[in-house]
């Protein structure tokens, strides 16, 4: 790949900051865009990319630093403004109206009038013109549904840059194409490239980074961790500084000894998998034993979680407990064979931050009897006060709504919530993302207490380290495929990032896939 020659950045961010209550989303954070230039902009979740964005784009507003375009220093009220400075953003849900034709997406807001009243056959001839120059040849009069996602995504380009015409921003543009869909629209880039538009690019899919970006630049807790061209940086490198992780001496402590197990395991699942989402694999987990999972953001690791716990369904394979067949159609049926699930986002997916303390904690148990078999307040009450008290969780009193709690504390309701459910088999999706110092310790010592206490735990985490602590075993995934399984001396954080850094190799059912979670 050519390197883009050195130039004046087209867009620049200096010191910029950004923060919420609680959280610093952003913190003295640098960026540079120039003409001419695909740059990939990476960190896992909660890096701080999607802020950086917002507030390039007006979405949010800046508590400090500034930003340039074309040398002049610029300060979007909102999108729209951005979009009259020269600022485009292109999501990975395609933000146009499916119900419109081509044509009046494209042109919504300044269709070409003739007199006074707008004309479909000029709208329609300038769409026709207009996509021809991205290598499109279909009928703007058609409904824009009616065409595939790719189809859509060159569309909303087109928009964005006809509104724009500077910077493109492009956010997880790929997530649900297909390979042959990635190359079309990689062809559009290009082209936008070679027009002297700066984009920003945002995936997590490295081979694709390293296919279409000149340079690459990783933010890690919303600090800026560095830039580097693409051509100078490695696979292993780049995971580095995306997980925060030097392979030093240090990083070479193995984890827990495996428990004394039998042959049979506890929980055993073959063959499962669900096209599109994740490979088909094999887990086994026994009891008191904590299975740990690593890999990057995309890799299949929630993908996993949520096909073991039925939220997503699966296309083949079983899942059996104790030797017997279970059924894993819905989250329902996984709660009934004694799973319990904690999700990744708690605040979507987790927490009812309306509801208080006692009702978070009861909810679970609750939907497991029936809402026909309902708990007495007076056992409420006695549950919530007794997981307040076991797991410090810190608030006024159980009648506090859960939403005015700290994200410690929230994590350690939805803990309770499951554990009230004695569950025998526990999933936990990145249990101590953005939770405080003391929180993390805790929730860690848990962890390991509910092992000694013989359930059965997957735990999928971005941090190595903490794998290490209390995995008897750990999972890599990566590409959507369970790609290895590190045991015994093997569990190090170097041998997880040597693992998730191994040279891609492009699958047939990755290449197959139809939608990408």
């Amino acid at each position: 790949m050519n390197l883009v020659p050195e130039s004046p950045p087209l867009l620049r961010a200096e010191h910029l900051s950004k923060s919420f209550p609680g959280t610093k989303a952003l913190d003295d954070v640098g960026f540079a865009l120039r003409a001419s230039e695909v740059h990939a902009l990476l960190g896992e979740n909660g890096a701080g990319k999607s802020t950086l964005i917002k507030c390039l784009t007006g979405a949010y507003r800046r508590d400090a630093g500034d930003i340039l375009l074309d040398g002049r220093s610029i300060d979007p009220k909102d999108t729209l403004h951005a979009q009259r400075l020269g600022i485009g953003t292109v999501y990975q849900e395609v933000n146009l109206l499916p119900n419109l034709t081509v044509a009046e997406n494209l042109f919504l807001g300044h269709q070409p009038m003739r007199f006074g009243l707008i004309s479909p056959r000029r709208m329609n001839a300038d769409a026709e013109a207009l996509l021809a120059q991205y290598g499109l040849a279909i009928d703007p009069a058609r409904q824009l549904d009616s065409y595939s996602v790719a189809v859509q995504q060159v569309v909303a380009i087109a928009r964005a840059v006809s509104l724009s015409g500077k910077v493109l921003i492009l956010d997880e543009p790929t997530a649900s194409l297909d390979q042959h869909e990635v190359q079309m629209l990689f062809g559009v880039i290009r082209g936008l490239k070679a027009r002297g538009l700066g984009i920003i690019f945002i995936s997590h899919f490295l081979d694709q980074v390293f296919a279409i970006s000149d340079r690459i630049t990783v933010l890690r807790n919303g600090r800026l961790v560095g830039t580097e061209p693409t051509a100078n940086i490695d696979r292993l490198k780049l995971i580095n500084m995306m997980l925060g992780r030097e392979l030093a001496e240090e990083t070479r402590k193995t984890g827990r000894v495996a428990p004394a197990r039998t042959d049979t395991a506890k929980f055993r699942f073959e063959g499962m998998g669900k096209r599109g989402r994740i490979a088909p694999f094999d887990l086994d987990v026994h009891a008191g034993e904590v299975v740990g999972m690593a890999g990057l953001l995309g890799s299949g690791r929630t993908e996993t979680a949520e096909l073991l716990f039925g939220v997503s369904g699966h296309d083949g394979g079983e899942a059996r407990k104790d030797g017997r067949p279970v059924r894993l159609a819905s989250p329902r049926d996984a709660v009934a064979a004694g799973f319990g699930f904690l999700p990744e986002d708690r605040k979507s997916h987790g927490i009812i931050s309306e509801l208080s303390v006692r009702e978070n904690i009861v909810l679970a148990l609750q939907a497991r009897l029936g809402w026909m078999k309902r708990i007495s307040s007076r056992r409420q009450m006695a549950m919530a006060d007794d997981f307040i008290r076991r797991l410090d969780i810190r608030t006024s009193d159980a009648e506090k709504p859960v939403g005015q709690l700290s994200g410690g504390n929230q994590q350690k309701v939805m803990l309770a919530r499951w554990l009230a459910t004695n569950p025998e088999f526990l999933i936990l999706d990145e249990p101590t993302r953005g939770i405080d110092v003391g929180a993390h310790a805790e929730i860690i010592r848990l962890i390991e207490e509910l092992c000694a206490g013989g359930m059965s735990l997957l735990v999928i985490s971005s941090e190595l380290d903490e794998l290490v602590v209390y995995s008897n075993r750990v999972v890599v995934v990566r590409d959507r495929t369970h790609v290895a399984e590190l045991v015994g001396e093997n569990v190090t954080a170097e041998r997880m990032v040597q693992a998730i850094a191994a040279p891609e190799k492009a699958s047939a059912y990755a290449a197959s896939s139809e939608t990408v979670s």
